[in-house]
């Protein structure tokens, strides 16, 4: 089993995609599971994670609904109001879609970036553990530090980091991202999201600009712990879909068969779908 544990679907129509604006281009429209299916199916890709894009229920409700129609939609990772009062009842309402397999905060637009480390969030971390989501982090460097914050507070939270936590790319400048990553991956139960790398690089990006992070995340957190993910459709503001999918292959040519397997759908199958009791 393949799994694209990264991708997104979206209505204009539906009006609360704050950061999708016309400036953006060629994703300043909608995506549905027609415009993905043939790109899976080339790939021999043949499960997906679909991932909220927008910060309100309605929209994880949205996605829910396309899940259930979309034999390929393995599971949703949906939005609530962490800050909310009843943010335990919301989250345990929310849980009883068995589509529903975690939740994700849009750290990376949030003002504070110690946000995810205040302790009036506590509650909604438990209640994650006590109903088996994962917590997708989407992360800058800049947010590490609140990270491990959280991470040390709730050992027995399940947590990815999308996209590689974003390095820079653009810049060159890795070294507080290596030192973040590294961090990062002492805590075992944690994993990485290989996704969004070729966004954050730039248009001119090669193998070489993203090797560097590749073989870091290969060091710290190894194939057992890496995920794949194409993070379309944002991916098509740097790549096609095979583009990026034939990157990540080379990118990783050097590990072995079972490992390969773990990142292109085991380490995502274990991840998502064992923590609901869905395989």
């Amino acid at each position: 089993m393949r799994i694209d544990a990264h991708q997104h679907f979206w209505s204009l129509a539906r009006g609360d995609y704050g950061w999708l604006t016309p400036a953006l281009g060629v994703i300043h429209r909608d995506f549905g599971p027609a415009d993905l299916a043939p790109l899976l199916a080339e790939h021999g890709i043949t499960s997906t994670i679909l991932v909220q894009a927008a910060p309100t229920e309605a929209e994880t409700s949205y996605l829910l609904d396309i899940a259930a129609n979309a034999p390929f939609v393995a599971g949703v990772v949906g939005w609530t109001d962490f800050d909310a009062p009843d943010v335990e009842e919301r989250i345990a309402a929310l849980a009883r879609d068995p589509l529903l397999v975690g939740l994700r905060p849009m750290v990376q637009d949030i003002g504070d970036d110690n946000w995810l480390a205040l302790p009036t969030l506590a509650p909604a971390f438990e209640a994650m553990i006590a109903n088996g989501l994962v917590f997708d982090a989407l992360l800058k460097p800049r947010h590490i530090p609140a990270m491990l914050t959280v991470l040390g507070r709730h050992q027995a939270l399940t947590c990815v980091i999308d996209h590689g936590a974003k390095p820079d790319l653009v810049s060159g400048d890795l070294t507080a991202w290596r030192d973040g990553i590294s961090a990062l991956a002492e805590h075992p139960g944690l994993t990485c999201k290989l996704s969004g790398l070729v966004t954050e690089a730039g248009p001119d990006w090669t193998l070489e600009t993203l090797r560097p992070v590749v073989a870091h995340l290969l060091t710290t957190f190894g194939p057992e712990r890496l995920i794949f993910g194409s993070d379309w459709p944002v991916v098509t503001l740097r790549a096609s879909y095979p583009q990026w999918f034939e990157a990540a292959e080379a990118l990783l040519s050097g590990l072995t068969e079972t490992q390969l397997s773990a990142v292109f759908g085991g380490n995502a199958r274990k991840l998502y779908l064992s923590q609901r009791g869905r395989q």
